[in-house]
């Protein structure tokens, strides 16, 4: 089925449980502030709408939970690269140093581990957004490669089936942007853009066994968010109550936020720390593929446009692969 262990991975998750825990505050955190300000514009529109008809009290209250809700997806847009940034990468970087065997501090000293080893290859949080948006576009582009070579098989059918499998796998190839991120810290990157050129390259010569691995991922995840949703969906509804004339879709929206909140903060690092067993294992002892560099960089713009910041990247020599990280005040034993 599979090629990752459960178990292991869960093991992952435990040893790593401050990072779960500031994840949960963070995503949880977010799904509030959308409620609490979707509500408040909602209770604003509803004063407004105090002051026409019960047909313009509907159309207030909706203008002010739009306008809310829009508010705060603003400021989460505006706080993306800090999320991917102190979030995302450095909970990556020591699942990382687990995968290789490495003990890691425990507590808050463990984010503040992390948070070190994200600055000494990424001093910029321009430069680590830059390299994932370019990397999620030349994964993009690989699975248009992969697609591509599928629709010459002769096989009756295949089309129809490529239409279904082409939407689901453009959500499973979201996993792999931060197992590339993972392969930079574990190669101790100085020049991430080549870095990550190599490990895009890997990812495309092994795609078979990767998607196969992103596709079960993303029916677990998608199987458990789904029932987080069922599950959230009696105590989203009990908070609509508090809102003025009791707002018929908050509900349904409210248990979503508080779903993805869940997927956010413990079903995806599990899914990330899964594949990135994986993509380590089954790339060992590889050298990236000529053909598959060329392939690439024949269908996607975003793939030379790396190539060309690799080559233009001052950086210094890299450490070796297996070199431990060194943070202030020596390394972790």
């Amino acid at each position: 089925m599979w090629d990752f262990s459960v178990g292991r991975t869960l093991g992952l998750m435990g040893q790593t449980l401050p990072f779960i825990v500031f994840r949960v505050i963070v995503y949880f955190g977010i799904a509030v502030a959308y409620v609490l300000v979707t509500g408040t514009g909602v209770g604003i529109g509803w004063g407004v709408g105090a002051f026409g008809d019960p047909d313009f009290r509907v159309g207030a209250m909706a203008w002010g939970g739009i306008i809310g809700f829009a508010v705060t997806a603003g400021t989460i847009w505006f706080l993306r690269e800090y999320l991917l940034y102190i979030v995302k990468a450095g909970h990556i970087a020591v699942l990382v140093e687990l995968l290789d065997g490495r003990q890691i501090p425990q507590g808050q000293g463990q984010i503040n581990y992390a948070t070190e080893i994200v600055r000494n290859h990424f001093t910029e949080t321009s430069v680590l957004f830059g390299v994932d948006l370019l990397v999620r576009g030349v994964l993009a582009a690989i699975l248009g490669l992969i697609q591509g070579i599928a629709s010459f098989l002769p096989i009756p059918g295949l089309q129809n089936v490529l239409a279904v499998v082409r939407a689901f796998l453009r959500v499973a190839i979201g996993l792999m942007d931060e197992v590339v991120l993972g392969y930079l810290f574990r190669v101790r990157t100085t020049n991430p853009w080549q870095d990550a050129e190599t490990a895009v390259v890997l990812y495309a010569q092994n795609y078979k066994v990767m998607l196969k691995n992103a596709a079960w991922l993303t029916i677990i995840m998608y199987v458990l968010s789904f029932v987080v949703f069922l599950l959230m969906l009696a105590p989203a509804a009990a908070l609509v109550w508090f809102i003025p004339n009791a707002w018929g879709a908050g509900g349904f929206v409210f248990a979503i936020l508080f779903a993805w909140a869940v997927k956010a903060a413990l079903i995806e690092p599990f899914a990330i720390a899964a594949m990135m067993d994986v993509y380590f294992r089954v790339i060992a002892g590889q050298s990236p593929d000529p053909a598959w560099d060329e392939r690439i960089g024949q269908v996607s713009r975003k793939f030379r446009e790396l190539k060309d910041k690799a080559a233009n990247w001052a950086g210094i020599g890299r450490p070796a692969p297996g070199a431990p990280f060194t943070a202030p005040g020596g390394p972790v034993a």
